[in-house]
């Protein structure tokens, strides 16, 4: 389960913020100011944390320049009145990873840590890949649609492989099967049927994650 830190002075607002956390099934906690915030970043690894730019003793770009420090696989989400949105920009410049203006709906909120938890499992992902030997395996259509395949029947065979891409020449589907598997993205099992491996699994993961974010406005 993720889980999300609030930070504000506003004890109303971190009220409401985590009853509709605990709602869409969040865990969370929550800080009344930075020095807080801080000192629970470093006892517990947060997901996500819900930032106020304004706070009295030390303000938000103070508390996330501090963050990304103490926590440095935090996505932080700032929060700010309209006057600060200049502020806001600035600190995503300086690693926050979205901001809301207050007051903001409870959607955009759940939207915000859905987007946020995204980039985390698309950063994540990256880095556990090499992608430059993984994107060139997957610069050619044929082997795009075999992992299509794959994705959606989770084991194939050859034939069935070549009957799916309408290929009657099997020398040229092994060539891009042995390419795919050399890669490290597919593996046949001791019945010769093909299926994603776990490092398959996070590339086609971190490409639909890219490719909802290149077809959704912001």
């Amino acid at each position: 389960m993720k889980k999300i830190l609030v930070v504000d002075d506003d004890a109303a607002l971190r009220k409401n913020i985590t009853e509709v956390l605990n709602q869409a099934g969040y865990e969370h906690d929550e800080a009344g100011n930075g020095l807080e915030a801080l000192e629970k970043a470093e006892a517990t690894e947060y997901d996500v944390v819900l930032l106020d730019y304004l706070m009295p003793k030390m303000d938000g770009m103070e508390v996330l320049a501090n963050l990304r420090k103490a926590s440095p696989k935090s996505k932080i989400i700032i929060m700010t009145a309209f006057a600060t949105i200049d502020g806001a920009v600035e600190a995503i410049k300086k690693g926050a990873s979205h901001y809301l203006t207050k007051p903001f709906k409870i959607d955009e909120a759940l939207a915000a840590i859905k987007r946020a938890l995204e980039e985390a499992t698309f950063e994540d992902g990256i880095k556990k890949l090499a992608m430059n030997t993984s994107l060139n395996a997957l610069s050619n259509a044929i082997r795009r649609r075999i992992i299509a395949q794959l994705v959606e029947r989770g084991k194939m065979r050859l034939m069935e492989i070549a009957r799916e891409l309408m290929i009657t020449d099997h020398t040229k589907v092994i060539f891009h099967l042995r390419l795919l598997r050399d890669t490290g993205l597919i593996e046949q099992d001791a019945q010769k049927a093909y299926s994603l491996t776990r490092e398959g699994e996070k590339l086609f993961e971190c490409l639909k994650i890219l490719e909802n974010y290149l077809s959704t406005p912001e």
